[in-house]
């Protein structure tokens, strides 16, 4: 099922059903090892998924109470209700609640929580809306089981923030629109940037990538710099920059990337947002997508 969140289109199937999760990686692409995100109505349906303990489970029912539904998810001990399909057979899982109304009716008639990555093929552009979805996936969507429920578009455009509390301090192991600095607030402790090992959703150096070649740029000056260079080559070349509204940037950011695709060119420029807040998802994401993306 193509479910809608807040932050993208979920490819969403049973959690609990082994067979169903395993659909999700080969219709996705995904390695098997590479886990998945399981949403649930609100935090009472993730217990028996979710089994934090000791400090990690002060700061779970922290973060859960005030955050909870949004686009956060919390990376805690997986409870004996997790199938070995879902993490990768790692001893962790990512848990969240999505503040979307057509995800929690779902998840509420449904009656149990439902893992969902992103609604698209394994590294490549984050799906926002329906029809980005069904342009992706829909050739390989089966029409006599699967769906996709269009939500309109997504309101926050990037993924969730994941934050691991199963290390101290915790580590922020993926930014998004719930920021570090938050999440050190209400934790009242510090919050690391990630270490060690790759163990969640977009973990990987390359990701969420157009064909189109992406470059970076940090001012505007800098961009036009460099489309001016690469036009002198004969290439097609836009510059992109949003720095003026980051809420917007984010929103916007991988329907911008798709209709980079659309029209034909040879490099997309984009200036960075400052390293703060929302910017910080913005850069991770464009950081991912430049080193990524295949010409």
């Amino acid at each position: 099922m193509g479910l809608p969140t807040e932050t993208v289109y979920g490819l969403a199937a049973d959690a609990a059903n082994s067979a169903a999760v395993a659909r999700i990686f080969a219709v996705k692409g995904r390695p098997t090892d590479h886990p998945l995100i399981v949403h649930g109505a609100d935090a009472g349906m993730l217990d028996g998924w979710a089994a934090p303990t000791g400090p990690a489970a002060d700061a779970y029912a922290e973060l859960a109470a005030t955050c909870w539904p949004g686009p956060l998810t919390l990376l805690v001990d997986r409870g004996p209700l997790v199938p070995d399909t879902v993490t990768g057979g790692r001893l962790t899982v990512g848990v969240r609640v999505p503040a979307h109304p057509v995800a929690i009716d779902v998840l509420t008639r449904f009656g149990t929580p439902i893992a969902a990555p992103s609604a698209n093929r394994f590294g490549r552009v984050s799906p926002t809306t329906a029809e980005h979805v069904l342009a992706d996936l829909g050739g390989l969507l089966d029409p006599a089981r699967d769906c996709v429920l269009d939500g309109g578009r997504a309101t926050v455009g990037v993924e969730s923030t994941i934050v691991d509390l199963t290390v101290s301090p915790p580590q922020v192991l993926r930014a998004g629109a719930i920021d570090a600095a938050t999440i050190a607030r209400l934790l009242d402790t510090a919050v690391a940037e990630p270490a060690g090992p790759t163990r969640a959703a977009g973990m990987l150096a390359a990701h969420y990538a157009p064909d189109v070649e992406v470059l970076l740029a940090e001012s505007g000056t800098e961009a036009a710099a460099v489309a001016a260079a690469r036009t002198s080559l004969g290439q097609r070349v836009q510059v992109l920059d949003r720095t003026a509204d980051l809420v917007v940037a984010a929103h916007e950011l991988y329907a911008d990337l798709r209709a980079a695709d659309t029209a034909g060119l040879d490099a997309l420029v984009v200036v960075l947002p400052p390293p703060t807040g929302l910017g910080l998802a913005l850069r991770d994401r464009l950081t991912k997508a430049a080193t990524g993306s295949t010409r």
